[in-house]
């Protein structure tokens, strides 16, 4: 078996640039190919169902540019997984011009390049659902219907590893991806090369953060995975970080459900008996994972749409004893609105965030107790009608002053508001489809174009 080396320079290309210094480090490596995942769905649903990238184009193009030269000038392929975020038509297509943009800037000698289209028209997957075809929920989901599609304005497939080795096979040597599996885009690289299905998507996993997988914890700087005949084997590239057997396994378990399983495109890696191995300062060597074949092959869907306008407004308090009665306070600012706008939940959903208290964690608050001496209030409205949106949202935050305990006494306004006015949201959107189905080969749902640049 080959050795095959792989450049990571960031774990979500675009959010924040990444470090050139540790990045060229790698490049000193020789590795095989320059590998990064643009996309999560960490997000949340926004970006995919308005279809606009939630990073700027500056830091999306410096890292686009700081790898494509690395690759040209090393020869070796380039794959970039969920462009721009969400991996939409519209995010492959604004990478494409990227790339064309950066390659003319730097007068490169011509190459090939390979786009991956996973979007899918709502029309569609209605069609489907028409012909019978099953489209299982995650996560406890009822099955796909007419009704959740109907909330949907955009939907992607989550492509596995086969779409992108068919465009390295064809001689792309640069690939851009729509919404893809993390895993995928690396182990795609590696089963072209002959790895092992278990060595390809297990390094896949360890590799798909970058510095996430080192210590101590830094971000946007690269690491180098190898896969050999020994195992999997990842590599800190700054100075001051180490792959350690801890750091490489917190990272490949967290983020599951099992922490021992990662789900992919045509089945799973089993992570039970894994050994992590410290082999050099800063190098963890992995070996024990294997592949468990799915008996049907079936891909994710990821669908989100408009639910409503969004506003928010915000105070916040420093009277400990207003803190210490806070949820009464909160009931008396709800009934005002309830008076004035009928029911919560009727035609408008009203949200008060404490933060200081339990914004974070909500009912699951361990320490109930605890009273903090400010808290902050973010009065958060969704309603379909912008107008009756701000409204509302003008009247809940402002019914934080009103809300008077029968022992408070002075005259003065309770809250200290962050600015006297409503503040405008992007609209809001929920995820609609988090979903999967049984496909008849694993490039059915995706789309590939070929072009040369240069």
């Amino acid at each position: 078996m080959k050795t095959t080396k792989i450049v990571v320079p960031s774990g979500h290309m675009g959010t924040t640039p990444f470090e050139t210094d540790s990045f060229r480090r790698g490049v000193a490596e020789k590795p095989d190919y320059v590998i990064a995942d643009s996309g999560s769905a960490d997000i949340g649903p926004y970006p995919l169902g308005a279809d606009k990238p939630p990073c700027a184009e500056a830091w999306q193009r410096h890292d686009l540019e700081h790898m494509l030269l690395a690759a040209r000038e090393l020869g070796v392929p380039m794959v970039i997984g969920s462009a721009s975020d969400t991996g939409t038509d519209k995010s492959v297509d604004r990478y494409l011009r990227l790339v064309r943009d950066i390659a003319a800037q730097h007068k490169l000698a011509p190459f090939r390049m390979a786009a991956i289209y996973a979007e899918q028209p709502v029309d569609r997957v209605r069609g489907w659902l028409a012909d019978g075809r099953a489209i299982d929920g995650l996560d406890g989901r009822a099955p796909a219907d007419a009704a959740m599609l109907e909330r949907t304005d955009r939907v992607v497939a989550v492509m596995g590893a086969e779409p992108i080795i068919a465009a390295l096979d064809g001689g792309a040597e640069v690939v851009i991806c729509g919404r893809s599996s993390d895993a995928a885009i690396f182990a795609a690289a590696l089963l072209r090369e002959q790895h092992s299905r278990a060595d390809s998507f297990f390094a896949g996993k360890a590799l798909e953060c970058a510095s996430f997988a080192a210590e101590p914890f830094m971000q946007k700087e690269t690491i180098l995975g190898t896969v050999g005949p020994d195992g999997v084997s990842v590599k800190a590239m700054h100075p001051k970080q180490r792959c350690t057997p801890t750091s490489v396994a917190a990272h490949t378990m967290y983020e599951r459900r099992n922490p021992f399983r990662e789900y992919v495109p045509g089945g799973y890696v089993d992570m039970t008996d894994c050994r992590y191995e410290q082999i050099d300062d800063k190098t963890t060597r992995v070996t024990g994972h294997r592949f468990v074949d799915d008996s049907v092959y079936r891909i994710k869907l990821e669908g989100a749409g408009k639910v409503a306008e969004r506003r928010i407004f915000i105070a916040g308090h420093r009277d400990p004893y207003l803190i210490g009665h806070y949820d009464q306070v909160l009931a008396l600012a709800r009934a005002k609105v309830e008076r004035m706008f009928g029911p919560i939940g009727s035609d408008y959903q009203l949200h008060y965030h404490v933060y200081g208290k339990n914004a974070v964690m909500g009912p699951m608050e361990p320490d109930e107790k605890f009273m903090p001496k400010e808290i902050c209030v973010i009065t958060d409205v969704i309603c379909k009608d912008a107008r009756r949106c701000e409204d509302i949202c003008h009247i809940a935050g402002k019914a934080l002053f009103g809300a008077r305990l029968p022992e408070i006494k002075g005259t003065a306004g309770t809250a200290a508001i962050f600015s006297d006015e409503v503040i405008t949201m992007e609209p809001a959107y929920e995820w609609t489809l988090n979903h999967v189905m049984a496909v008849a080969s694993p490039e059915e749902l995706f789309r590939t174009s070929f072009t040369t640049v240069g």
